[in-house]
């Protein structure tokens, strides 16, 4: 019973946790109750994961996972269509009509030569700046595709902070 008990304490604490939305840290908190499906909502400073009273014996962390990771999708979906927008607007139109919010491992973002830019949804862990940044550094990758200095005159003309970014993401 005791051994059954601190399995179930170890594995609460583990869903328990933190998350990082927009460079704020979330509480995560776990309830069981009469639902079929997981559901997640975001109340304050607190996401609220939903899952069927029948996983409390089984180990959740990999549901509680994936619950968060699609909330990350959902969100990045979001932003990042209204940061592509303003981004839009103040490069007066030079900018892809295509991108794709997908998973990319170790990257946040990434252009194709075919034009179409990758934006990682875990991008929603930082600051809404280091999105701008990230998106704006990903356009000026359609006119330049290696770091030039051409690039970086384009960077530093539309962010001229845009190196305090780069020094947070490299110690990130």
């Amino acid at each position: 019973m005791i051994n059954l008990l601190t399995k179930k304490i170890k594995i609460e604490n583990e869903l328990n946790n933190t998350v990082k939305i927009f460079g704020k840290e979330i509480s995560v908190k776990v309830i069981y109750t009469r639902i079929i499906n997981p559901e997640l909502d975001l109340v304050g400073n607190i996401i609220n994961v939903y899952l069927p009273n029948k996983y409390k014996k089984t180990g959740n962390i990999e549901i509680v996972k994936l619950a968060i990771d699609k909330m990350y999708d959902e969100i990045a979906r979001i932003e990042i269509e209204e940061v592509m927008e303003e981004t839009r607007i103040m490069l007066n139109g030079l900018a892809p009509e295509n991108y794709e919010i997908k998973r990319i491992s170790g990257k946040l973002a990434k252009t194709l030569k075919n034009k179409t830019i990758i934006i990682n949804p875990e991008i929603v862990k930082y600051d809404k700046q280091v999105l701008r940044y990230i998106v704006l550094r990903e356009f000026c990758h359609l006119k330049y595709r290696s770091n030039s200095t051409k690039y970086f005159e384009m960077l530093g003309k539309y962010m001229a902070n845009y190196g305090d970014y780069e020094y947070m993401l490299n110690v990130a």
